[in-house]
């Protein structure tokens, strides 16, 4: 009967998701008509190694970003630190844990992400070359997560984000909220999720108001092999932003003996990132405790490649 409802309530949150895709029928999208656009930039290496469809895996600390319904999966206490070297010297970097507390149900998570450049050199019309003076810009965002089963096969999970974008002298500061579910089949190990990201309010920019990049994805995996050391998990993703066409992921995870993994995917209709691979590494620190490295590379077409690490600690 609880399978029955969570079905049903997924159900209805799809139809009340479908007005959304008649935004697909509009003549053109809305590129570089909205604000905080580092929002939608992946953060783990596991996640963009399979083509960022992650939706619907979601299982370690990255699901503060990925999908917080997901962190009712991670039984310890998981700690990751990620850095993306993105083009033009940009960095990315994103801190989280997820863990649980004795005196409160669900699974709770923080986490930190700031995108930076380095100092640049202040221009004029007038002083074309530099007027001996730099400026810096950048934006970060703290949040607060929280998850829990409603079932024994249906979770969710939200997150809050506290925003702050500067740029020289200028300031902004919002907040975005994301909403995520997860439902588990019981067939092969599928699993369907759901994710709202970045619903907040708008930002005024000297008296120019933007939205936020708001984006709903949907996504299916599924253990596609599982034999002895050997594992093979496939994932598929469908998202529509609300500044852009829509979109599709898919990739896969290979794993041995849960200590070598390799993976891979592709991003369909994005205006740059193609193809995108990766590795990882789980090593047994001790009985209770483990250690993850993780790397990926993503093409970005015309402005080269892109390379993410991770590092995690459960225990």
């Amino acid at each position: 009967m609880r399978s029955r409802n969570g079905l049903i309530l997924i159900a209805g949150l799809l139809a009340f998701m479908l007005p959304a895709n008649a935004i697909a029928t509009e003549p053109f999208a809305k590129v570089g008509t909205f604000a905080m656009q580092f929002l939608k930039l992946g953060v783990s290496a596991r996640a963009t190694g399979m083509g960022s469809a992650f939706t619907a895996i979601a299982d370690d600390a990255t699901a503060t970003y990925w999908n917080p319904a997901g962190m009712v999966d991670v039984t310890r206490t998981d700690v990751s630190l990620n850095h993306t070297f993105w083009p033009a010297d940009v960095s990315l970097d994103y801190a989280t844990a997820v863990f649980s507390l004795p005196f409160l149900p669900g699974a709770w998570g923080v986490s930190m992400r700031a995108l930076s450049i380095d100092p640049q050199i202040e221009r004029t019309i007038f002083l074309p070359e530099g007027t001996g003076q730099e400026f810096d810009a950048g934006d970060m965002s703290f949040g607060i997560s929280y998850a829990q089963y409603f079932t024994d096969k249906f979770s969710a999970g939200s997150t809050i984000h506290f925003i702050h974008s500067g740029l020289a002298e200028k300031s902004v500061n919002t907040y975005a909220i994301d909403f995520g579910l997860i439902y588990r089949i019981g067939f092969r190990g599928m699993r369907l999720g759901m994710m709202i990201q970045s619903l907040g309010g708008k930002v005024d920019y000297d008296d120019r108001e933007s939205k936020m990049p708001t984006l709903f994805k949907v996504g299916l995996a599924m253990d596609a092999y599982q034999t002895g050391l050997h594992s093979l998990q496939a994932v598929g993703e469908f998202s529509h932003p609300s500044d852009n066409v829509e979109r599709v992921n898919f990739g896969g995870e290979y794993g041995f003996n849960q200590f070598f993994f390799l993976r891979g995917g592709f991003n369909v209709a994005y205006d740059t990132q193609g193809a995108a691979a990766g590795f990882g590494l789980r090593f047994d620190t001790t009985q209770t405790s483990d250690l993850l490295f993780d790397y990926s590379w993503v093409d970005l077409g015309f402005l080269g490649d892109t390379h993410r690490l991770s590092l995690a600690f459960s225990y």
